[in-house]
């Protein structure tokens, strides 16, 4: 699949295909993909997608469900609708709209999943403005439902896109400028203890004065060029934050995509190979709570922008 390219006036990127794990150590080389942790078909999100598309119509399913590798499956934004369909209006039956919100759920810790929906409700009225496709038949190898819409794409594919953690690149985002009242900018805070436990001569590697185009989320091998501090550079104290950082990253999530992402860190090296970039670009306050970061390795790109307000594009992948 194709590296991820923006597109006017709404960023829109492409997914690349997602390849097997790196061969950093002899385990990682032979990791089974039987033992790689992801989200099942008997996973809760999964299940409910089966069961929305088997009670969808015909006349549903030619609004709605595509082949498999149709080109939208292969869009995220901050700002699209996979289908015309919003999810509150009368094309859905009310059983519909509760099976939605069943694979809602099911992608969701209970704390994100409660973000998500009051999210959702401050940037574009609720969930009911927003929109989904079904890629693919459930009952078949390989499926993916999209939920898209205001600061939104999410995925539940039952790993039919092996070890891409979440079923491929995701987005989360808030519309709130002021980042005491953004729904995120928990996350910001978490990241910044970093910054803060970093030395004179590890903030000039960490803080870098302009930062990448939000959508420059594409996947990068071994050899790929990546800004910031290494982890591994880090003393033990310093590298406790950062996992710590990573655990409140992923704490919106469920278990199984929560599991894909470590089994992804492993297959590279782990934490230690992963960068953080802080930019002084966006400090929205000039108090150096640097609201623009980046955390990034081969497989691995979390590119938060928190100015000004924010858009945060994820994608995970085990390398080739």
């Amino acid at each position: 699949m194709p590296n991820p390219t923006p597109q006017s006036p709404t960023p829109i990127v492409s997914r690349r295909k997602f390849l097997e794990a790196a061969s950093v150590t002899a385990i990682s080389a032979t990791l089974a993909p039987s033992l790689f942790a992801a989200p099942s078909r008997s996973s809760k999100a999964e299940t409910a997608v089966q069961e929305f598309y088997s009670s969808l119509t015909d006349q549903q399913k030619s609004q709605i469900c595509f082949p498999y590798n149709h080109q939208l499956r292969s869009k995220i934004s901050a700002n699209w609708h996979v289908t015309k369909p919003t999810i509150g209006l009368d094309f859905y039956t009310d059983k519909q709209r509760a099976m939605i919100n069943n694979a809602i759920k099911g992608m969701t810790s209970q704390d994100g999943y409660e973000r998500l929906q009051k999210q959702m409700d401050e940037d574009d009225g609720g969930v009911d403005f927003y929109s989904v496709a079904v890629f693919g038949d459930p009952s078949e190898k390989k499926f993916e439902f999209t939920l898209t819409g205001r600061h939104l794409t999410m995925r539940a594919d039952g790993n039919s896109a092996e070890k891409a953690a979440f079923g491929g690149p995701i987005v989360y985002g808030h519309s709130e400028e002021n980042p005491d009242q953004n729904l995120y900018h928990y996350q910001t805070k978490q990241t910044n203890k970093v910054f803060e436990a970093l030395d004179t001569d590890q903030r000039k590697k960490a803080l870098i004065g302009k930062a990448p185009r939000e959508t420059d989320v594409h996947i990068q091998q071994a050899n790929g060029k990546f800004p910031g501090l290494i982890v591994g550079d880090m003393s033990d104290d310093q590298k406790k934050l950062v996992t710590e950082s990573l655990d409140v990253l992923l704490a919106p999530y469920r278990e199984e995509d929560k599991a894909e992402v470590q089994e992804v860190l492993k297959s590279i090296g782990g934490t230690d190979k992963l960068r953080m970039a802080f930019y002084q670009q966006g400090d929205l306050k000039s108090d150096k709570v640097w609201d623009i970061w980046r955390i990034e390795a081969p497989g691995f790109v979390w590119h938060f922008r928190g100015a000004p307000h924010v858009h945060a594009y994820i994608n995970i992948a085990a390398i080739s």
